[in-house]
């Protein structure tokens, strides 16, 4: 196994660089996680977590995905805006979440020797979904991180990834910190929306 301890350190740093920029809003976010990400495509597949490696590869293009959306996306091509999912759509994510993670937890116990393989798989496929949603702009994105983060923190102790499992913990903090600032910036922009200016 490769000593990635140098690498884990500098895949942290761009890691936490991009939810503090992401919180702010900051399009720089996605350089930060493209090449946080890419590193991680690799550190993850050399410790058997295949899902973990799969998924940071998908996040490499989600990072070029989501500049373009909070840059050029949007109807007037200025970005998109904050906004929310209906009930509905919220049910529809996580019954997807849910099949997908069966079916590839299941594969992924029979064919590798992949650990903890419907773990790494929730985490996987809801990680994908949520990822979508920050390039989105959803607001309930950071719900979904905290759940996310606080099964990760699990399977990286057991793969004995101490920073990593560091940066989670930061992750778990900075998400309900990021709920509550994206949530505020929500509620304001749709006050304002509906508040016709004093003439």
């Amino acid at each position: 196994m490769f000593d990635w301890i140098g690498l884990e350190t500098l895949a942290v740093a761009l890691s936490v660089a991009y939810v503090l920029l992401a919180m702010r809003e900051n399009s720089l976010c996605w350089y930060c996680a493209f090449f946080s990400t890419a590193i991680y495509v690799w550190i993850f597949g050399d410790v058997s977590l295949y899902m973990e490696s799969a998924l940071n590869a998908y996040y490499m293009a989600m990072a070029v995905y989501g500049w373009y959306q909070w840059r050029r996306g949007g109807a007037a091509a200025d970005g998109v805006a904050l906004s929310r999912c209906t009930a509905t759509q919220h049910l529809t994510a996580i019954g997807l979440i849910l099949l997908l993670t069966a079916v590839s937890g299941y594969w992924l116990s029979l064919g590798t020797e992949a650990r903890l393989p419907y773990i790494d798989s929730l985490t996987t496929w809801a990680s994908v979904v949520t990822t979508f949603m920050v390039a989105r702009k959803i607001v309930e994105n950071w719900l979904y991180w905290i759940v996310i983060d606080a099964v990760s923190i699990f399977l990286y102790i057991d793969r004995e990834l101490y920073q990593t499992v560091g940066l989670f913990v930061l992750y778990l903090i900075l998400a309900v910190i990021g709920y509550m600032a994206w949530r505020k910036t929500y509620l304001e922009q749709n006050q304002r929306s509906i508040t016709p200016d004093a003439e």
